[in-house]
């Protein structure tokens, strides 16, 4: 099942996919009400065939959850590849210790949705860089979770854009700033429910940047799991429902390549997931 938050000229909704292209719309105000629902009670009100109807080319797609209940908990350098090349651009700055998944949070008081900017904040960045990435979402509160029973929790997937400022993220030796500036957390088209995935989740994950194909993997190639990095987690933590983790990126990435590829104003990136859709941002 697909679920949108979409605004028209006067609301902004919560939206269940009926058929292609056609929504009803829910008994939520947000998608946060919806995750933190008592999960039999979601199931019910998900189930419900009757309600108001609208055409999805006919409304404003948002993110799915345009401003998260917390920071976004992210995965660092979790594809190998993409380890490789981080390393190679600074040393110093990427390279982390073997056996222990790298972890950080991101800011994300409003995350942009398709279609809107990505802020450049050329102002303080030189060297601005895309990461799309498998956003997994919680559906109940999560403490003390069994990695057998992790997908439990689990109540769907998105894709998230990591946008980064490589010269603030290294410049201060932590992620935290020059990850989280205003709009660095570009997400959606939709939230898909877990069920339409195999667990873990084998989908094609691709970036392009003004039409040229820059990331090409596949979601399942992960070095800490879905379920592990659920299971670490909340061992120490609570993890809320509503909870939204960005499982890392693939090789690919701007500072991947010699020269690197930063963004600049104007570029067009174009994240994908198959099964999820496309979520195209352009630099401002």
């Amino acid at each position: 099942m697909k679920l949108y938050t979409v605004a028209d000229e006067k609301r902004t909704l919560v939206c269940r996919e009926t058929a292609p292209g056609t929504l009803q719309v829910l008994p939520y105000a947000t998608m946060n009400d919806l995750l933190t629902d008592d999960p039999a009670h979601r199931e019910t009100i998900l189930a419900q065939q009757a309600g108001e109807t609208l055409a999805l080319a006919e409304v404003r797609v948002l993110a799915p959850i345009p401003a998260p209940r917390q920071d976004v908990i992210c995965l660092g350098m979790n594809y190998q590849k993409h380890k490789t090349e981080a390393e190679q651009f600074n040393a110093d700055a990427f390279t982390r210790e073997k056996g222990s998944a790298v972890y950080f949070s991101k800011r994300a008081t409003h995350c942009p949705g398709p279609g809107d900017p990505i802020p450049g904040h050329f102002d303080l960045v030189d060297s601005l860089d895309y990461e799309t990435e498998l956003a997994v979402v919680l559906g109940k509160d999560a403490k003390h979770v069994r990695e057998e029973d992790a997908y439990d929790y689990v109540f769907g997937y998105t894709i998230v854009n990591d946008v980064s400022a490589r010269n603030l993220q290294t410049g201060h030796k932590q992620w935290y700033f020059g990850k989280g500036l205003d709009g660095f957390t570009p997400m959606g088209p939709c939230l898909v429910t877990r069920d339409a995935f195999a667990q873990p989740p084998a989908q094609a994950i691709r970036t392009w940047i003004n039409g040229e194909l820059r990331q090409d993997a596949v979601t399942d190639e992960l070095i800490f799991s879905i379920s592990h990095v659920i299971a670490e987690l909340s061992q120490g933590m609570t993890l809320q429902a509503g909870t939204v983790i960005a499982t890392g990126t693939p090789a690919g990435v701007g500072m991947g390549f010699d020269p690197p590829k930063f963004l600049k104003a104007g570029d067009v990136v174009r994240c994908e997931i198959a099964g999820i859709g496309v979520l195209e941002n352009t630099v401002e």
